[in-house]
């Protein structure tokens, strides 16, 4: 039976918390740093801020830490992205290191699926600008 008075586990925590976030950024910006055309997309120079903010962001939407929210406010994903052209074929670029950065960690089935689920539909919605051809 389950203490009703214990603190509930998060998927932020069932996931493995801080370390298992951190190293899936770290993999996928390491794809990304590899990948000219979605490097392009990363206006910076350095990686890093933009591996902590996903890695925040992250962390804030499995229910770890909001220091996301704490330092940039709302997510506003959408809104966030509107000034980069985001294409289906760079989405797929980026789900592909995505993807890849999920596989270095060892989450239980249900998490892996609830993960790779949400991280599909995020990057459809991103998605603002037709194919250039």
């Amino acid at each position: 039976m389950t203490d009703p008075d214990a603190p509930q586990q998060t998927p932020y925590d069932r996931m493995g918390g801080h370390e298992t976030f951190a190293q899936i950024v770290r993999e996928f910006y390491r794809g990304v740093a590899g990948d000219p055309e979605l490097r392009a997309l990363y206006p910076e120079e350095d990686l890093g801020p933009a591996e902590d903010r996903l890695r925040m962001f992250l962390e804030q939407y499995w229910g770890g830490p909001k220091t996301y929210s704490e330092l940039r406010g709302h997510p506003r994903l959408r809104m966030r992205h509107v000034d980069f052209a985001v294409t289906p074929s760079q989405r797929d670029r980026w789900l592909r290191h995505m993807l890849a950065a999920v596989e270095t960690v060892d989450l239980d089935p249900q998490a892996d699926a609830a993960l790779r689920d949400y991280l599909h539909r995020a990057a459809d919605m991103l998605v603002n600008t037709p194919e250039l051809d």
